[in-house]
């Protein structure tokens, strides 16, 4: 099977969002670019340790010459709030994803590539040979990158609130935690 680049370099929405209720939620990256949407899935640790990753990452560019013009935050406006596009298609499951900066643009740049059955070297970003994993390519600007970094934190600490005692997440229902020694807390 060949190889799909989905390659967004100006798009119109790039965000992360959910479907399911929490505890059962899957997680989306879905960008969007004119009449163009295509949706992958992840695990809620990959949207964490992305939005972590693209805040270092700009940080770190601020340092930089040229740098005084990334904001320390997310455009005022910028955060989109608006659910996903429907349908959501998921197009592959992301499992290693890189980042990087675009010094010349000051753009930053999302790969996310999808899992593949075996030890698949994973490509460079910007590489688009035929060989290696479908792939989605993002483009975007520091302003738009630390709106969603703000948007997927946001999305991620929207599950199930953590028990008191052991911090494991709580279902409607309770759960059985560990630090009451198994036994079940009536609510």
């Amino acid at each position: 099977m060949t190889r799909q680049v989905f390659d967004y370099a100006h798009p119109d929405r790039f965000v992360v969002g959910t479907v399911g209720m929490p505890g059962e939620r899957t997680f989306f990256l879905q960008v969007r670019q004119g009449n163009a949407v295509t949706s992958v899935a992840l695990e809620k640790a990959q949207v964490a340790a992305l939005a972590e990753r693209v805040d270092q990452l700009l940080d770190e560019a601020t340092t930089r010459p040229g740098g005084e013009t990334i904001p320390a935050a997310g455009v005022v406006g910028s955060t989109d709030s608006a659910p996903l596009d429907a349908p959501i298609v998921e197009e592959f499951r992301v499992g290693a994803m890189a980042l990087g900066w675009d010094e010349a643009e000051n753009r930053v740049v999302i790969e996310a590539h999808a899992v593949t059955e075996d030890d698949e070297e994973i490509p460079d970003i910007g590489d688009d040979d035929a060989d290696g994993p479908d792939t989605l390519r993002v483009w975007m600007t520091a302003g738009y990158a630390r709106g969603f970094a703000e948007r997927a934190r946001t999305v991620v600490s929207a599950g199930r609130p953590p028990c008191p005692f052991c911090s494991q997440p709580l279902d409607p229902a309770g759960h059985v935690c560990p630090r009451a020694n198994g036994y079940r807390r009536r609510s």
